[in-house]
């Protein structure tokens, strides 16, 4: 049959031709692709960073970067704990063994600025049971640098050294370890996720044949992902953490997309059509609601690039580029197999014991696949200002342990207790009076005067909150003078610049010494100063989320209802769909806080509570996790819409685009939960709350936000939902997406007429084939539909 004699809904349109016409040629570049991307993707993880929370153009990491230039002393990012064995570090022969240890490191290549215990005398440096001591130094160059000196001296260092024991820790040592742990995890949790997610597809589709199409796209996506990944390492910074995350939507994101492309071929097939033509079919439709679903993911995504932190800019660059890998996967390999398989794609029917009881109950009522989602959405319909004020209730009251928030800065405790640099941390927090890389440095440039200096110091060191001062005219506790300054202290000016180090009472992130940051900035001493270290960091970095955040946010506001009214024609829906989404995620928010700040299930989910959040990871979960939930609420829509502009009758609409989404949706979200999961199995805390979080988001847009909520509140709002002005109703008459098709000269339905009643907008059951007119009567336009033909 040629296509101008087929029916207007089996027409083959362009794209169609383009991806099919030679598919096995479509599959060979598929497979070559793939080579390459392994080819390409190989040693990416060696060429991820473990850091990008700062901001680089704030104060602190102009500081930061000055004083490891011109005081390499002052920022040690390696520690060396020196164990006296049950001695006291003052002993001779720990002495002795412990001066020709950091005599050692002095002469390592990359390594700077060694100093410890036994050479300063410092009481920072000791333990306050004079049992453990430690010697400083700074390794030079980038993180992947310094991490790959780590590498080759540690283990020189690292045991039993004559009477004393040494362990490796410092901010290096951590960013090193948590690479390597994320990367094991990141291997374990791929072996988990990919024979589950084998086994609930083939739960879902019954034939092992169309289950793995799915996962092959999947596997498609995660290789093509690495690939990326390296290609990005080329030119920017990208966080060993994007791994994690933009494989999960690599492997996640084109199941989901593959499985609705699946679902529908399968769905035409069964109607008695031919394989080409299904195929056309299932890209008019699902294939261009997957083409939408990728571009409301890549906007969410895409707003992480406002934010200056490499942490959230590499998942925007990264994310980006595997959502559009798993859609091309998804329209262009997935059809052209579809092709070649046709009818085989139900081959190996694994549950066809289990199908036999649904046969025989084949007569009753409800027996047709969708039934019993069909009968809930009635039942929500038929109660709905209950179902609604109570879902909305409960989703609320899930997000109130997120009003308790405080933010941190990622440290040590994010790697699991027993890890060596952890445990290295920890016995400097438990057993130090005030550890290096706890305090706030200050730089003071502009030649200052000693006489300046000092008189600043004093003035400092009465701020509230202050420990102590040291400083080249010496030290200072509590606004008065000790000592005569050392050779330490002497040091500390250079090159007409000078350093403060300022020990806080509290711990390095607590409100108290955000504060005392805040204050030091306050002063105005006759020379040039920048304040940095650990609460400074933070302090800049809540001060530039703070700045972009409104900026993303309104992005993503922006773009999602440009994209949901193309997608509609309706001027409720839209916001809808913001404030539903929005919904979904505050269990997320309530659990991240509940959970991993406060501690509760720290036991069962193996992980150390620092008692904050880090900073950027909320951002990062609500972009991720908003463009998730959008990716199920457009599939939803575009069949509720499509039903909706056959007949016009819009509960029986909502009823069917229930009946016809509600499992493959839960499905496809438990999935993706299975998924997230196994990233949530990380040693890495961090890594487990994202993806338990975001898994906790998916499963409960799914199940609650979709079956709940959204059939009550169109059932609130009915005809009006799919209302608009007349301006906008021409827009998306003219630019508007829509998945349903009619044969030209069908009537339109009594929600499709024009005007400005309630329905208007959906522009009827005419538009999309070949030949179609404007639904409004007279005009006598053809529609200009962006689409997939």
């Amino acid at each position: 049959m040629t296509d101008a004699n087929r029916p207007p809904g089996e027409r083959i349109g362009g794209w169609t031709r383009l991806v099919t016409a030679r598919p096995r040629l479509s599959l060979l570049i598929a497979l070559v692709f793939t080579a390459l991307a392994v080819v390409a993707g190989s040693g990416v993880a060696d060429r991820l960073s473990g850091g990008g929370w700062e901001d680089p153009a704030s104060q602190s990491s102009y500081a930061t970067k000055a004083l490891e230039k011109r005081f390499p002393a002052s920022q040690p990012n390696l520690l060396l704990l020196v164990d006296s064995g049950g001695k006291k570090v003052d002993d001779p022969a720990v002495a002795t063994e412990a001066r020709a240890l950091a005599k050692k490191l002095s002469g390592e290549k990359s390594v700077t600025g060694v100093t410890s215990y036994w050479d300063t005398g410092a009481s920072a440096l000791r333990s306050k049971d004079r049992g453990e001591a430690i010697i400083a130094a700074r390794i030079t160059g980038d993180e992947t640098a310094a991490g790959k000196a780590l590498e080759r001296i540690a283990p020189d260092y690292r045991g039993q050294h004559g009477p004393v024991e040494v362990s490796v820790g410092g901010p290096v040592a951590v960013k090193q370890e948590m690479q390597t742990t994320i990367q094991e995890d990141l291997l374990r949790a791929e072996m988990m996720a990919l024979p589950v997610t084998l086994v609930l597809l083939v739960m879902v589709f019954g034939s092992a044949v169309a289950a793995l199409l799915p996962l092959g796209i999947g596997v498609i996506a995660i290789l093509g992902t690495d690939a990326v990944l390296r290609v990005l390492t080329e030119f920017t910074d990208v966080s060993v953490f994007a791994q994690n995350l933009t494989t999960a939507l690599g492997l996640g994101l084109a199941i989901d997309y593959a499985l609705f492309i699946v679902r529908r071929f399968r769905e035409e097939l069964s109607a008695g059509g031919e394989a080409l033509p299904a195929v056309a079919a299932t890209l008019r439709t699902a294939g261009r609601t997957v083409l939408f679903s990728a571009l409301t993911v890549a906007v969410s995504l895409a707003a992480m690039m406002v934010f200056p932190q490499y942490f959230l800019r590499s998942f925007a660059y990264a994310g980006i580029a595997v959502v559009l890998i798993a859609a091309a996967a998804a329209l262009v390999v997935l059809p052209a197999a579809l092709i070649l398989l046709g009818d085989r794609v139900n081959k190996w029917d694994l549950t066809r014991l289990l199908r036999r009881g649904r046969r025989a109950d084949a007569g009753k009522e409800g027996a047709e696949p969708g039934a019993g989602w069909g009968r809930f959405a009635r039942l929500v319909m038929r109660r709905a200002p209950v179902f609604a004020l109570a879902t909305v209730a409960g989703l609320v009251a899930l997000g109130l342990p997120f009003l308790r928030v405080e933010f941190g800065t990622a440290d040590d405790r994010q790697l699991p207790s027993g890890a060596e640099s952890h445990v290295v941390q920890q016995h400097i927090r438990d057993g130090f009076a005030g550890g290096p890389g706890g305090g706030v440095e200050i730089l003071a440039e502009g030649k200052p005067g000693a006489a300046a200096l000092a008189d600043y110091s004093a003035k400092v060191s009465g701020l509230p909150g202050v420990l102590r001062v040291d400083s080249p005219a010496g030290r200072f506790a509590d606004g008065h003078q000790v000592g005569k300054p050392g050779p330490a202290e002497a040091a500390r000016a250079a090159g007409g610049a000078a350093y403060l180090s300022v020990q806080p009472k509290g711990e390095p992130v607590e409100p108290a010494t955000q504060d005392l940051v805040r204050d030091i900035r306050a002063q105005s001493p006759p020379f040039q100063t920048s304040v940095t270290g650990t609460a400074a960091v933070l302090v800049d970095t809540k001060e530039s989320l703070g700045d972009r955040t409104p900026w993303a946010g309104a992005i993503i506001i922006a773009v999602t209802l440009l994209l949901v009214f193309l997608l509609t024609g309706s001027l409720l829906i839209p916001l809808q769909a913001v404030l539903l989404n929005a919904l979904s995620l505050t269990a997320m928010f309530g659990a991240m806080v509940w959970v991993f700040q406060e501690g509760h299930l720290s036991g069962p989910l193996a992980f150390t509570s620092s008692g904050d959040i880090e900073t950027t990871l909320p951002v990062l979960m609500f972009c991720v996790a908003f463009g998730l939930s959008m990716d199920y609420g457009v599939f939803l829509l575009s069949r509720i819409k499509e039903e909706y502009e056959r007949t016009g009758d819009h509960e029986a609409a909502v009823e069917f685009g229930l009946r016809r989404t509600g499992g493959l949706i839960t499905a496809a979200a438990l999935i993706l939960a299975v998924v997230m999961v196994a990233i949530g199995t990380s040693r890495v805390t961090n890594t487990k709350m994202l993806g338990l979080g975001i898994a906790l988001a998916v499963l409960m847009d799914a199940m609650v936000v979709r079956s709940l909520l959204v059939p009550a509140v169109m059932k609130l709002t009915g005809r009006a939902t799919w209302w608009a002005p007349g301006p906008l109703r021409r827009l998306h008459t003219r630019f508007g997406l829509s998945e349903g098709e009619s044969a030209p000269g069908s009537d339109a339905p009594s929600g499709g007429s024009s005007g400005d009643s309630p329905g208007g907008s959906s522009g009827g059951a005419e538009g999309e084939a070949d030949g179609d007119k404007d639904a409004d009567p007279g005009k006598g336009r053809r529609r200009d539909r962006v689409s997939i033909r």
